[in-house]
């Protein structure tokens, strides 16, 4: 099994509004991949709620092999899904490790 961790900040210049549009948004587009990519076993996005945090946002996720995160990682929606996220973050931040 492999997990896939990545954290990002909301870009600066976004609202509080838009900030948690954008969430909701980051949150939908990516759990419509869950649904249509093979071999991943859970997939969630956090949208974060305490100041002891210093990211806005993650994606924790754990698929069965190192090649279904490869296709999750190519696979059109999450493109699509990606798109979307770089164009309302900063600070990305990924872990990958197996278990």
């Amino acid at each position: 099994m492999v997990n896939h961790i990545v954290l990002w900040n909301f870009k600066p210049e976004l609202s509080t509004e838009e900030r948690k549009e954008a969430g909701a948004t980051i949150r939908k587009n990516l759990l419509a991949v869950k649904e249509q990519a093979e071999g991943v076993i859970s997939l969630d996005v956090v949208i974060n709620e305490l100041e002891s945090s210093n990211k806005d946002i993650a994606l924790i996720s754990s698929f069965e092999t190192v090649e279904a995160l490869q296709a999750y990682q190519i696979h059109p929606e999450h493109i699509k899904a990606s798109a979307y996220v770089k164009s309302v973050t900063c600070d990305r931040a990924c872990f990958d490790y197996c278990v």
